[in-house]
């Protein structure tokens, strides 16, 4: 239940009974009071981290260091101190979302805090690490993550039979969410047996989305054929559609009818990575999509405030019809030669890397900040902030970059106006929009740096790329099938130096708290994606323009 009493999407997609839930925490976002506000006006209510968050959450300004150093002096060992640092700030975000937990009747108000991915083989240790955040935060409500690897489904249940409330993650595959659903019910039952109040034990389970069609396009693109191109972009949502179905159909079952009639709780579907990756697709396609009443949706905060802006919802709920035209794609896709059962396989391995990754990461950082010196972080934002020749070449880094930003909005612009009315112009006009964002975010940093833009180097940009429409293209004046080309190698080695420069300011935000290392990552996977569309334009160019039309007799 929302605290908000704004209207706008949000406002719509909350009273069609979705839950708006935020995928990130900091320390930041908590002392500056920026979770309330989004509590208050953005509808949120609840919060969801994993290890990835918290490492770029350590990033972010200074507001650890006093408490790392602490921890060093005493002696602490790395684990110990991730524990400290993570349990606190979830503890600080569970209070922070009481009010919304109390007046929802324990339904919303929840924060995820995720077990050590690397126990995510290890169903004891999942199990013994899930007892041990529960006791440590302390609070009602709060949901303990466990991995949905075969061996975490053990730990699922022996954790709900202990009237530990869960949030089940890395949900990619029907039949491991049919695994995950029978899990539940099972601790449910042993709960039940042990004299457990059923009302109080609460879960969702995590359903990851916007990942699956990532996997999928790309091996789609892979096998080429039109038939495979034109199922792009659909695998994700069926995916999720068929899981709801599987949901409701859990819900006639006799088992849990039995369940429900002694007083448990439904486990809410819950869509996780609704970020959109592909910058052709619309940025809200997994939230409005999905928008189904008594489900969940936890947004990263580039997302939520996408559907803020112009978000919409579904005409309707999910129908048979629907539901059998999700289960079509899927043979669609089986059909052309896309193993699905690999491609959930090959994401719940990939997804536990990345937490592990991640978790490593976390660790170093730290390592490093309970060992560092006092004065060591103080220091290196000194050295960016105070050293004028560093300052010096600051300014003339990030104007180059405005520069090539202004010159590569135009070429984009100009590319997808040539092709107007075609699938290519969608996209590219598509990427001519998210690099104008990008380019007022690098002017919105330089600002935030104290770097004044040089609108004469700038316009001589803009008038490069005027220029640049000259090059040799086997037509002085006019377009020619190898623009495409040209036009695209060009885009993407500009997209290729934008990442760099967000790479580069990722390192400095490590020590200048000016930056935010998680705005930079977001936009640094942006980049990335936005590098895959391009070639795989310039690949469609490249053959189309230079393939030999027909095989030369030899």
């Amino acid at each position: 239940m929302s605290l908000s009493t704004g209207s706008g999407p949000l406002a719509d997609l909350s009273a069609a009974g979705v839950s708006i839930w935020l995928d990130d925490l900091s320390r930041e976002l908590l002392a500056g009071g920026e979770l309330r506000k989004l509590m208050a006006d953005k509808h949120v209510v609840g919060v969801t981290t994993n290890p990835t968050i918290f490492a770029s959450a350590l990033s972010k300004g200074d507001r650890y260091a006093e408490q790392l150093r602490r921890l060093g002096t005493a002696g602490a060992g790395v684990d110990e101190a991730v524990f400290s640092l993570t349990t606190d700030d979830v503890r600080d975000a569970c209070a922070t979302l009481a009010p919304v937990y109390e007046r929802s009747g324990g339904i919303d108000g929840r924060v995820s805090i995720e077990v050590d991915p690397r126990l995510a083989r290890d169903a004891d240790a999942t199990t013994a690490m899930a007892r041990k955040l529960w006791d440590a935060v302390g609070q009602p409500n709060l949901f303990i993550k466990i991995p949905a690897t075969r061996e975490g489904l053990k730990a699922i249940t022996a954790v709900i039979a202990e009237g530990i409330s869960v949030n089940v993650t890395l949900i990619f595959s029907l039949d491991r969410y049919r695994d995950v659903m029978g899990a539940y019910q099972s601790g449910l039952e042993q709960a039940q047996a042990a004299g457990h109040d059923l009302a109080h034990i609460h879960s969702v389970a995590s359903f990851f989305v916007s990942r699956v069609d990532t996997e999928v396009d790309r091996r789609l693109d892979a096998i080429g054929t039109p038939e495979a191109r034109r199922l792009k972009g659909k695998a994700a949502i069926a995916n999720a559609r068929l899981a709801f179905q599987a949901y409701e159909q859990m819900l006639l079952d006799p088992r849990w009818q039995r369940l429900s009639a002694a007083g448990a709780r439904m486990q809410r579907p819950l869509w996780a990575s609704t970020g959109v990756k592909d910058p052709s697709y619309p940025d809200t396609m997994y939230v409005s999509e999905l928008a189904i009443a008594g489900t969940v949706n936890t947004m990263p905060r580039t997302t939520l405030e996408a559907f803020a802006d112009h978000g919409t919802l579904p005409g309707h709920a999910p129908t048979t019809d629907d539901f059998t035209a999700a289960a079509h794609h899927l043979e669609a896709l089986e059909r052309v030669g896309v193993d699905f059962t690999d491609v959930t396989d090959t994401l719940e391995r990939e997804g536990l890397s990345k937490f592990e990754a991640s978790w490593t990461e976390l660790g170093e950082s730290v390592e490093r900040e309970m060992h560092a010196e006092v004065g060591d972080a103080d220091d290196a934002v000194g050295a960016l902030a105070g050293d004028s020749e560093s300052a010096e070449f600051l300014a003339i880094y990030l104007n180059d970059h405005f520069t090539g930003a202004t010159g590569g909005l135009e070429l984009l612009r100009r590319a997808a106006g040539a092709r107007k009315d075609t699938e290519a112009g969608a996209t590219l006009g598509a990427l001519a929009q998210q690099v104008a964002e990008d380019r007022e975010a690098l002017a919105r940093i330089m600002t935030d740096l104290g770097v004044a833009t040089s609108q004469s180097k700038a316009a001589m940009g803009w008038l490069a790329e005027k220029a640049g429409r000259l090059k040799t293209n086997g037509r002085l004046l006019t377009r020619s099938p190898l623009s495409d080309v040209l036009e695209a190698e060009s885009m993407f080695l500009g997209v290729h130096g934008k990442a760099a420069c967000w790479r580069t300011l990722r390192i400095l935000a490590e020590t200048d708290d000016r930056l935010s290392a998680d705005h930079l990552d977001a936009l640094l996977e942006r980049a990335e994606q936005q590098s895959t569309t391009l070639e795989q334009l310039r690949s469609e160019a490249a053959a189309r323009t230079l393939r030999p039309r027909s095989p030369t007799a030899r």
